[in-house]
């Protein structure tokens, strides 16, 4: 059994009104096995775990043996769900705790298809494997890529089948968040609590992700402004590498801005600016050229569920709000176009830096050229010899592109050094994620964790990676992402 006192666990959240959350222990389920523990990850947390007991562990991150004195809870919260608004929850995580870094952060601790819930509605509370494992890889690489993430700690098979559109193996993800506190949250507590328990809400956050906000002379207004500037420059970050959410839904983004909930989610191949995976998405309400958009439209539903808290005025409290959601196109634009400098080697800023940046993804959508690889091509001292950088006008972009860099203030050599460190030599391709998931389903770890070490380090050249590099892309138009499983 591990011991609370051998970890560093504290629950905060169950400081605020008992409305927003519910304790409930996670349901136990019957032959927890450990599938993949993330040891590094587990001690920069400074969790002193028995490493080498499995058994343990995976009675640990499964919920069946937990610490007699830990508060297990469900969050409750609500969000706009495709533009519905909806009343929510954890329907199938638990909350076992905040784990305490070394440093003094502070860290969510959740099972994620640990079981039922008040907030469970119809569902089972429980999760596939090959869903936890997706969101486990995807996490990391996404931490490996720079992009401020919730990360994978462990994941445990249930040794139970669930059903979905077939019989699933059971699993559950053990996730690391700096909070769970999210858009969603606050427009529960604007909608069904009153102003002082939204208050309540709002210093708690400020305490936790914005504490310099503290003595500001109107605090939830500089929180309003600090999520607005955080979201854009995540949204921009996510685009800069092809990554596109899938489920943008307002209870999907975290105020600490951190990426969040990796259900239809996947990685640009063949570059569109409409492009879509998930299967929910019909309309391309989250393609990955609208996702600054539902960002910002996220963020107007932030804004109102603080109106309570900026003014006493409810005119002014509107005021202050619009001006603050006006900042967010300046923030995105900026956060986007600094990036792509960065992927492109630019130095100081020109006025057509934009154009140039536009033009090469207008080239690269009607020439069907592979995002992630077009963008590494670029960092070699020699242009790649691939047919598709020989028609005329990827070869007018390049002689632009060259006159640039010929301006810049830096030498080319730092340029190259610049856009090595901007341009990943590999992503999770879909193709590649698939192929192991497949694998795992078959009780066949080794390609999943061949993968996972191929991602540790994206930008570089690697052993890990090679062979994955000599594989083609494979692009499938017909791919699609699944969410809710």
């Amino acid at each position: 059994m591990i011991h609370l006192n051998s970890l560093k666990l504290q629950n905060s959240y169950i400081n605020l009104p008992s409305q927003f959350y519910t304790r409930i222990n996670p349901m136990p389920v019957k032959q927890p096995k450990l599938i993949i523990f993330n040891e590094k990850l587990a001690n920069a947390l400074g969790m002193d775990l028995p490493f080498d007991d499995t058994e343990m562990l995976g009675n640990f991150f499964s919920g069946n043996r937990l610490p007699v004195d830990l508060i297990p809870i469900a969050q409750a919260y609500a969000g706009h769900q495709f533009g519905h608004f909806s009343i929510l929850g954890d329907g199938r995580a638990h909350l076992i705790g905040e784990q305490i870094m070394p440093n003094g952060k502070r860290f969510d601790i959740q099972l994620k298809g640990s079981g039922q819930t008040p907030y469970s509605r119809s569902g089972d509370g429980r999760a596939a494997l090959s869903p936890m494992l997706r969101e486990y890889i995807i996490s990391e690489a996404m931490h490996a890529l720079n992009i401020p993430t919730t990360r994978g700690l462990a994941v445990v098979s249930t040794g139970e089948s669930i059903m979905r559109s077939s019989l699933m193996k059971g699993a559950i993800l053990t996730r690391i968040a700096s909070s769970h506190i999210r858009v969603g949250t606050f427009e529960y507590a604007n909608k069904m609590l009153n102003r002082e328990e939204l208050k309540m809400l709002a210093d708690y956050t400020i305490a936790r992700h914005y504490p310099k906000l503290i003595n500001q002379t109107n605090p939830y207004l500089s929180l309003l402004k600090g999520v607005i500037s955080k979201q854009a420059k995540l949204i921009a970050s996510w685009m800069h590498i092809g990554f596109i959410h899938g489920v943008m839904n307002t209870d999907n983004m975290a105020i600490s801005g951190e990426t969040i909930d990796y259900g239809p989610c996947a990685f640009m191949d063949i570059f569109s600016i409409g492009r879509v995976f998930s299967s929910i998405d019909s309309h391309g309400r989250y393609g990955y050229g609208s996702q600054a958009h539902a960002a910002h439209w996220n963020l107007t539903k932030l804004a109102e569920s603080l109106l309570p808290l900026l003014h006493k005025s409810m005119d002014e409290s509107l005021r202050l709000a619009e001006a603050a959601i006006e900042t967010f196109g300046d923030e995105f634009n900026s956060a986007w176009i600094s990036g792509m400098r960065s992927k492109l080697g630019l130095f100081d800023e020109e006025e057509e830096d934009f154009n140039l940046a536009q033009s090469l993804l207008e080239w690269m959508e009607l020439s069907k050229a592979d995002y992630t690889s077009t963008f590494r091509d670029l960092t070699y001292e020699n242009l790649s010899k691939k047919e598709i950088y020989k028609s005329l006008a990827f070869e007018k972009w390049h002689s632009l592109w060259q006159a640039r860099l010929s301006r810049n203030s830096k030498p080319i050599k730092s340029s190259l050094n610049m856009m090595r460190k901007f341009n990943p030599v590999i992503v999770p391709y879909n193709h590649l994620v698939e192929e192991a998931l497949s694998a795992a389903e078959r009780e066949n770890m080794e390609p999943f964790f061949e993968l996972l070490s191929a991602l540790e380090r994206p930008f570089a050249f690697s052993s890990s990676n090679e062979g994955f590099l000599n594989s083609p892309v494979v692009p499938n138009p017909n791919y699609q992402t699944f969410c809710g499983t």
